[in-house]
Parts: C-alpha cells; structure tokens; sequence
C-alpha cells in the first residue's frame, strides 16, 4: 500500500511538472481527432483528425502501438500543439511524456512530443477513456491517403 501511494505521488508530481511545460504560452494550432484501437494485452490504435494551424484545417491520420486491455474501443480526442512553427513538423513519431491522467468528469489526458519537438497535449472527450501508448510511440501524418 505504501508502495503504491509513493508511485501515485511520484506520477502526481511528474504530470504536474510535464502540464505546467508551455502552461501561459497561447498555442500553435488545435486538434481533434476520432480513432480506435483493438488489443489483446498490446494493441492497434488508428484514427484520424484535423489540425487547425494558421487559421486553416489540415486532416492527418495516426496509428501506432498501444498497451491496452483486452478489448476493443473507439475514442474521441482534441487538444492544443505546441513548437509548430513549420506545419511539417506535425508529421512525425510521438512519444508520450505524461499519460494516463484522469481529468475531471472521467476523461484522461496525455502529453505527447515528437522528434521536432512539437508537444501536444490531449484531452479525451470519451467518458472513461484512457490513453496508453508504447514507448515506440504513435505515428501521426498530414493528409488522409
């Protein structure tokens, strides 16, 4: 018991500290995204979304890994983004820096950062949704093809 208290204090204190990071910076662009994923212990994850950048929407579609329960399940998503200054630089590998937070009223939120270093942070809009991400990341690209 003592145990896990310590390790839910340590992840406290490391998700305050990765959420604080760009905290009074206003945004580059905006998110939302739609996907689902399938797992028997490590899943599939895929989806779609659009980035508003600069005042106009860009789709992008991702997919990747995830360690999940068993199960399948279909999410729903927006966020901010942070560090574009090139739209190109959304492309890439995000990796999560802080995953697995419970927001109020249920939802979870997750911090992502990629090899540009382009942060987003995500907010589940799906009741009960947890993000859960290898650390081989997920694979996010502009356009839909």
């Amino acid at each position: 018991m003592r145990y896990l208290t310590l390790c839910v204090l340590a992840c406290a204190l490391l998700t305050g500290a990765a959420f604080a990071d760009n905290s009074e910076d206003r945004p580059d662009a905006l998110l939302e995204l739609s996907g689902s994923n399938v797992a028997a212990g490590i899943g599939y994850l895929w989806g779609s979304g659009d980035l508003t950048f600069l005042g106009s929407k860009h789709p992008f579609k991702l997919s990747g890994v995830s360690a999940v329960d068993v199960g399948a399940a279909h999410l729903k998503a927006s966020g901010v983004v942070y560090n574009l200054k090139n739209l190109n630089d959304f492309s890439g590998t995000y990796t999560a820096v802080s995953v697995g937070l419970t927001v109020a009223g249920g939802g979870s939120a997750a911090i992502l950062r990629n090899e540009h270093g382009v942060i987003i942070k995500l907010h589940g809009t799906t009741r009960g949704l947890n993000f859960n991400f290898s650390a081989d990341g997920v694979n996010i690209k502009l356009g839909r093809a």
